[in-house]
């Protein structure tokens, strides 16, 4: 049954982000399928949980289903069909609404199976390809790239967190820059290290290029 629910798991998340531009596309999430695919048997998690959690953290998301987002309906009626169980599905949904990076109302997972869903979704959002996905999302949300009179807020609650329209360079300040210590996993908190770094001396980079230092 894992991999006919895993396989028929990989073909819905394709089909639902079909036409995603923002960066929360199919292969995001194949990326956090495999991330989290990676610290799961590192960290000895369940990994048929951590495999589905991770599958589908984002088919309920506010931004793309906002009807569905409380009770996690796209993510239920897809488990239920393929057999899982109800104590199965309550775990599931759960760690997909421990996952997102909301302020300083973010939470760390109660599971070890939902610590590694979190770190890979995460670990998604910072280094190269985080760079690439945060100017994605802005450029898809009308966003300016930078505007050095705008100033960052680093201490947003959630509901703040949600409703801020900031610029793209502000959200590596707001988000980016803060989730490599708030890593739950050893496995993460080594690979998270390297894509810090690089994300830090790109900004500085183009902090610097704007400027016309460099």
């Amino acid at each position: 049954m894992d991999k006919t629910i895993i396989n028929d798991a990989l073909e819905f998340v394709r089909n639902t982000f079909n036409d995603d531009y923002s960066g929360h596309d199919y292969f995001h999430t194949l990326r956090v399928y495999k991330m989290s695919t990676r610290i799961a048997e590192q960290e000895n998690a369940n990994l048929i949980i951590v495999q589905l959690a991770a599958l589908l953290h984002d088919v309920d998301d506010i931004k793309l289903s906002p009807e569905t987002h409380v009770n996690k309906g796209r993510a239920v009626d897809f488990l239920r069909k393929h057999g899982v169980s109800e104590a199965m599905i309550k775990t599931i949904c759960n760690i997909i609404g421990e996952v997102s990076f909301k302020g300083t109302d973010s939470v760390t997972p109660e599971t070890i199976e939902g610590r590694c869903v979190q770190d890979a979704d995460r670990l998604d959002a910072i280094g190269a390809i985080g760079i690439a996905r945060a100017f994605a999302y802005g450029g898809n949300h009308n966003r300016i790239i930078h505007d050095p009179e705008i100033k960052p807020d680093v201490n947003m609650d959630a509901d703040k967190y949600q409703s801020h329209i900031s610029t793209t360079i502000n959200h590596f300040y707001e988000k980016l820059f803060q989730l490599k210590d708030l890593m739950n996993t050893d496995t993460a908190k080594k690979i998270s290290e390297q894509r810090d770094d690089y994300m830090r001396t790109y900004i500085s980079e183009f902090l610097d290029e704007w400027d016309g230092i460099r």
